[in-house]
């Protein structure tokens, strides 16, 4: 036995029901999110999840793990510390070890422009609750001794900054802690069920009709990531969101003293160590939009070559593994989440490639607004209706976005 080895997570399968009081679509991290805390938080547990492949077989299962809340406006500085806060106590609540690991975030500037940015970031994430500072090349080589801070003469290091509360958790074990979770509570969760339409009684969703028969509901929200568009289509609603490809790899094993997690928003990547001492590597999202989960040489190439000059030793290291997720991206690189104008619908999406770290948070939202029918404070910024309202919430705080 070794310490990747768990005991059995207990999972409670049902035969789907006719009828629930809440129906949500999407078995990943935050579809599994919210019918965890509608259970914990709110004793709601006539609930059902479904999943067209299995629980986690989305964007959950295809991301990078990263954690953090250093972003570039006080609402989605709030929104993520309060998802940075809810993660580092999710394994005692939970009782399972989802691997959660604090590492602290190396965010680093290559300009004067970007060192202004950086500077700004430190601040406005200090005011608005989420600890980040600004740190020079000397200090950015005491927190990554890897680090080539002359960017091999290309792309020098010229300051950063640093959150230390940034933290990495395993994707896998997030989601089974929270189905498990919700399943102990009554929850029932329905892989390989797909949904073919939405049941509508005048203007109002009552449910959905799936490849295993029709079930009604109170509530129907949406939670299926980069093909929410076409379930909005259902429903007769238009989303402003269009869906990208995003790539992502893994190398051998190096020996397991690299500490943080290493961003670069001028080249548009990102490094951090994996608990088996595999580098894990991912830059920005592809151009192109579309539905493909193929990945490609060109992206290895870039990314392998801004990484190899900022971190020299990564040379002698091979690629072991490549994936691909696709992303809901909406036009303010900010999400969406709540009420959709259409009576029964609701939505969580416009995560883009920020969904991982915001899966605690996002989910207890959520589930608040179903509970009570109002919009939580946290999430009111975040609403569809801020772009007819032209109250967008632009913010790139991503080396995904460009």
């Amino acid at each position: 036995m070794n310490e990747f080895q768990e005991k059995l997570v207990n999972f409670k399968w049902h035969e789907p029901k006719k009828s629930y009081d809440v129906i949500i679509i999407g078995g990943g991290g935050h579809g599994l999110a919210t019918a965890y805390y509608l259970a914990t938080r709110h004793n709601i547990t006539n609930v059902a999840v479904l999943e067209r492949k299995y629980i986690g077989g989305g964007n959950s299962g295809r991301n990078t793990t990263v954690i953090r809340s250093n972003y570039g406006i006080p609402e989605a500085v709030r929104f993520y510390q309060r998802s940075v806060d809810l993660y580092a106590k999710l394994e005692e609540e939970t009782e399972r070890w989802i691997m959660h690991k604090q590492k602290g975030i190396l965010w680093m500037a290559h300009s004067e422009t970007a060192v202004r940015a950086e500077k700004a970031r430190a601040e406005i994430n200090t005011a608005f609750g989420a600890k980040t500072e600004y740190v020079t090349p000397q200090q950015i080589k005491e927190i990554c001794p890897e680090l080539d801070i002359s960017g091999g003469g290309v792309w020098p290091v010229m300051g950063g900054s640093y959150h230390p509360e940034g933290a990495t958790a395993r994707h896998d074990r997030v989601n089974w802690a929270l189905a498990e979770g919700a399943m102990k509570r009554g929850v029932h969760i329905h892989q390989r069920t797909a949904v073919t339409g939405l049941i509508q009684s005048g203007d109002k969703v009552i449910g959905v009709e799936t490849n295993k028969g029709p079930m009604h509901a109170n509530i129907v929200m949406s939670a299926v990531g980069g093909h929410v568009t076409s379930l909005a289509a259902m429903a007769g609603l238009r989303l402003p969101i269009r869906t990208h490809p995003l790539q992502a790899f893994v190398t051998n094993h190096y020996e397991r003293t690299f500490d943080p997690i290493v961003f670069s928003s001028s080249l548009l990547f990102y490094v951090s160590q994996t608990a088996r001492g595999e580098m894990l590597m991912g830059a920005e999202i592809d151009r192109q939009p579309s539905y493909s989960y193929r990945s490609g040489y060109h992206f290895l190439q870039g990314c392998a070559f801004r990484a190899m000059t900022l971190l020299p030793f990564m040379r002698q290291l091979r690629v072991l593994r490549q994936w691909t997720g696709v992303c809901d991206m909406s036009p303010d690189y900010s999400p969406i989440m709540g009420f959709t104008g259409v009576d029964g619908f609701v939505i969580t999406t416009g995560w883009g490639t920020w969904g991982f770290k915001a899966i605690p948070a996002g989910g207890e939202q959520m589930a608040q607004l179903i509970a009570t029918g109002q919009i939580p404070e946290l999430i009111a910024p975040f609403s569809l209706d801020r772009f007819a309202k032209d109250r967008t919430m632009a913010d790139r705080g991503s080396a995904g976005t460009h």
